[in-house]
């Protein structure tokens, strides 16, 4: 893995960068280990995605605005759900006025974990990544803040993740997404994989597809950087690995652009 400076330089230089522990200033021991362990019981209740049964797939997804004139992260609160509580409305950047989806929302990210110290320094870093590379210090930041977890019972099964192919989040120029490795246990696959913006929509094995980088993510906050408009970006399955019993793999995402008014 690339050292911090030649790292984080890719995302300004080519649209894309890998990081992990070192690269963010953390080490996994003491108050960040039981920070760490404290979100993983959240990813390992995570419900069900409710637009895709059968897919394996548990997520959580929030709104949080950052205000950089007071250097202030903000939770938005959610919506009140009958089933999950509080929910989030969500989208993957499909938004067209001529031809609106139906609303689809997420179970919201529980208020205790919201003041998790490693979390809130997970979203701060992003937040500097994406300060030091646009001139935003006028403008509120966006934060979608999603918890995702593939997860298999055993042989035979596999967890995918949406959309299953190349793609991008909403393709803007402002818009940024990080990767944060929480867990990855008894599975094989998950691999990621950055393309050009033109292989969106093709699978990494098309012969179309044109490849910047390949890897797989395998240890605690283990990462990665897209500048979104630049790259088209995708997760391969997750499958059981060679250990009896469930297997899974946690990541937190990460989406920050500049935030919109809508007069």
């Amino acid at each position: 893995m690339p050292g911090p400076a030649a790292g984080m330089a890719g995302l300004r230089e080519r649209g894309f960068a890998r990081y992990g522990a070192e690269q963010l200033g953390i080490i996994p021991a003491g108050s960040a280990a039981e920070d760490l362990a404290r979100i993983r019981e959240v990813f390992a209740a995570l419900p069900p995605d409710p637009y895709t049964p059968g897919t394996n797939r548990f997520r959580r997804y929030s709104h949080a605005v950052y205000l950089p004139w007071k250097d202030e992260l903000s939770w938005i609160p959610g919506t009140p759900d009958p089933v999950h509580g509080t929910v989030t409305d969500f989208s993957q950047g499909e938004d067209d006025p001529e031809h609106p989806r139906p609303r689809r929302v997420l179970p919201d990210i529980p208020e205790a974990l919201r003041g998790n110290a490693l979390l809130l320094r997970l979203l701060r870093w992003d937040i500097e990544q994406v300060l030091s590379l646009k001139n935003l210090g006028s403008r509120p930041l966006w934060a979608g803040v999603h918890l995702i977890r593939l997860a298999v019972d055993g042989p035979g099964q596999d967890a995918v993740s949406t959309p299953d192919c190349l793609h991008q989040d909403g393709s803007s120029v402002g818009t940024f997404t990080f990767a944060h490795l929480i867990s990855r246990t008894n599975v094989t696959g998950g691999q990621n994989v950055i393309a050009t913006p033109g292989s969106a929509g093709l699978q990494p094995d098309d012969p179309w597809t044109d490849i910047h980088a390949d890897f797989t993510l395998t240890d605690p906050l283990d990462g990665y950087a897209v500048h979104d408009h630049r790259v088209s970006h995708y997760v391969g399955p997750v499958r059981a690995g060679s250990e009896t019993g469930p297997g899974e793999r946690s990541v937190l995402i990460v989406g920050l652009a500049p935030y919109v008014p809508q007069l």
